[in-house]
């Protein structure tokens, strides 16, 4: 895709202005980086606070009294039942079990339920609820209305509760509409990076100045793509269309605790959803291969797609996610692994240019989460 047709975000003169690198992500044109660079912008997202531009997710309003029993068909979590001011992760599953897309839904109360959805499958997301749910509630997109803006990291709080001195109170998957710089924004205590922060979902035309006020102040950097993808694999993270897809079930890609209990074999509204059979039979029988963490025991990285052999050279997996982890300071993987070889501890080599990079199956995530529960 050339330049001139990717898409851009409401802040990409902004970016442009900061001296970002600009990168084709998901149709849009997207810093990946700033001046201070990737190792930088994900140690000052640790130690301080970053604004992320993540404005190329789909946000996505379901309106009527039927839309949370409705969203509920779609996604082996419990809708019906969150609470107003919540937020919850799900996934569009298909008849086999996999995942179409991960994403957040919040209830705003009024019979509302606001979702956020993967750049990439934002409009076969759309397609997917209009198709299954358009006759019985709105499913409105906000794609050109609204952008999104993820201020992350553990001075994030003391930043945004200058603008809006509620927002303290809030803890993890809270979401409010909150009013920043006079303007209606709906904010949520959550975000990609591990770490203590919030996403702020504002109108498409105040989004500049919210952004420049929220880099005026000290703890503030901009933070791009490359660092995003960093703090979300040292926290253990999927992405989308890297560690799951439509060829992957949830068991599979290790994301059990996201099915609710009350959507479970033995829950109150056992299954109901796409796949939900062949879920609850690999739940109970296992699965062939699993997604686990890896850490490599020297210091060459290892990238996604680098295959994964035993110690007698046969091939039992391939790597979905790989890197280096600044907060770590070594190189972090996922992948997935035959199930026999997914313990903890267990010795595995990744073949990178030939060569075995010997690697041991971790916990993750492999950096301590810092969610604030209150």
């Amino acid at each position: 895709m050339s330049t001139e047709q990717l898409l851009q975000t409401p802040l990409h003169a902004l970016h442009l202005e900061l001296g970002a690198r600009m990168v084709p992500f998901a149709g849009y044109d997207m810093p990946v980086q700033y001046p201070l660079g990737v190792m930088k912008e994900h140690l000052h997202t640790r130690e301080q606070a970053g604004l992320f531009d993540v404005s190329h997710m789909g946000q996505i309003r379901l309106v009527g009294a039927n839309a949370a029993k409705a969203l509920e068909a779609l996604v082996p979590v419990d809708i019906i039942d969150l609470p107003v001011g919540m937020q919850r992760y799900a996934m569009f599953t298909n008849d086999q079990g996999g995942i179409l897309d991960d994403l957040m839904v919040a209830n705003l109360g009024n019979d509302e339920l606001f979702l956020v959805v993967n750049a990439a499958c934002k409009d076969q997301d759309l397609a997917h609820l209009r198709k299954h749910l358009g006759d019985q509630c709105t499913v409105q997109p906000l794609f050109e209305e609204r952008a999104l803006l993820a201020l992350q990291g553990p001075a994030a709080v003391k930043v945004l509760e200058r603008l809006a001195p509620e927002v303290a109170k809030m803890t993890f998957m809270q979401f409010a509409s909150v009013k920043l710089l006079g303007v209606d924004c709906y904010v949520s205590r959550s975000g990609y990076t591990g770490e203590d922060g919030f996403e702020i979902s504002v109108p498409a035309a105040s989004t500049e100045a919210l952004a420049r006020r929220l880099l005026a102040e000290p703890e503030v950097a901009a933070i791009g793509l490359g660092a995003r993808d960093s703090l979300r694999l040292e926290a253990g993270l999927c992405l989308y269309g890297h560690d799951m897809n439509t060829e992957t079930s949830p068991i599979e890609a290790s994301l059990l605790w996201a099915i609710s209990k009350a959507r479970r074999a033995d829950g109150a509204r056992a299954g109901g959803f796409p796949g939900a059979a062949t879920v609850f039979n690999q739940q109970q029988q296992g699965v062939a291969r699993k997604r686990v963490g890896l850490l490599p025991q020297e210091r060459t990285p290892v990238r996604e797609d680098a295959d994964i052999v035993d110690e007698a050279g046969t091939t039992i997996g391939r790597v979905c996610s790989g890197g280096f982890g600044p907060t770590l300071g070594g190189p972090v993987a996922m992948g997935y692994l035959d199930a026999a070889h997914t313990a903890l501890d267990t010795p595995v080599w990744a073949i990178v240019r030939g060569k075995r990079v010997a690697m041991k199956v971790s916990k993750m995530p492999f950096v301590p989460q810092r969610y604030y529960r209150g």
